[in-house]
């Protein structure tokens, strides 16, 4: 198995997978061009901003995932060049840091997030806020959607180095 190989494609799945952020984002804005546009009511006209909020924070978060996976590609080929074995043993440590990060943030705050905000909208009757939160979760939901499927790239990727690691 060579395990250059395995990370650069990783990371040209990471690439691949990043602009949805970026695509989302702008579908937000997009979203809230037509509240502004198109709003009449109170609760319409309330989703111009939190939208476009949303949509600003899933498109620089889908940017700067890119350009970060992006470099990463030409960074893994020097430094598995450099050292093979340093290069395995800091990419598990960089895949279980991710792991970690995955497990406290995205299954275990985002949820109960969500879940905070959905109980919210029971008690509070204004446009804004009632606004604020279904954009939030809507926005946390997409990125459920996306992290969910990167979660599974990583952790895959995180066993090959595994194995990789166990044969040296």
């Amino acid at each position: 198995m060579d395990i250059l190989k395995t990370a650069t494609e990783w990371a040209k799945a990471e690439l691949f997978s990043t602009p949805f952020f970026i695509l989302f984002g702008v579908l937000f804005m997009v979203a809230s061009l037509g509240f502004w546009q198109l709003g009449k009511t109170d609760i319409a006209r309330a989703y111009i901003i939190p939208m476009l909020v949303a949509g600003a924070l899933l498109t620089i978060i889908g940017l700067g995932l890119f350009f970060t996976n992006k470099s990463r590609i030409t960074q893994f080929e020097t430094a598995y060049n450099a050292d093979a074995s340093t290069f395995v043993a800091s990419e598990i440590e960089r895949t279980e840091a991710t792991l970690k990060e995955y497990k406290n943030v995205v299954f275990t705050a985002i949820p109960l997030i969500i879940v905070v905000c959905a109980l919210v909208i029971f008690f509070v009757n204004t446009p804004g806020w009632r606004a604020s939160l279904i954009t939030t979760i809507a926005m946390l939901v997409v990125i459920l959607l996306i992290d969910g499927t990167a979660h599974a790239r990583i952790k895959s990727y995180n066993e090959q180095l595994h194995l990789v690691e166990k044969k040296n």
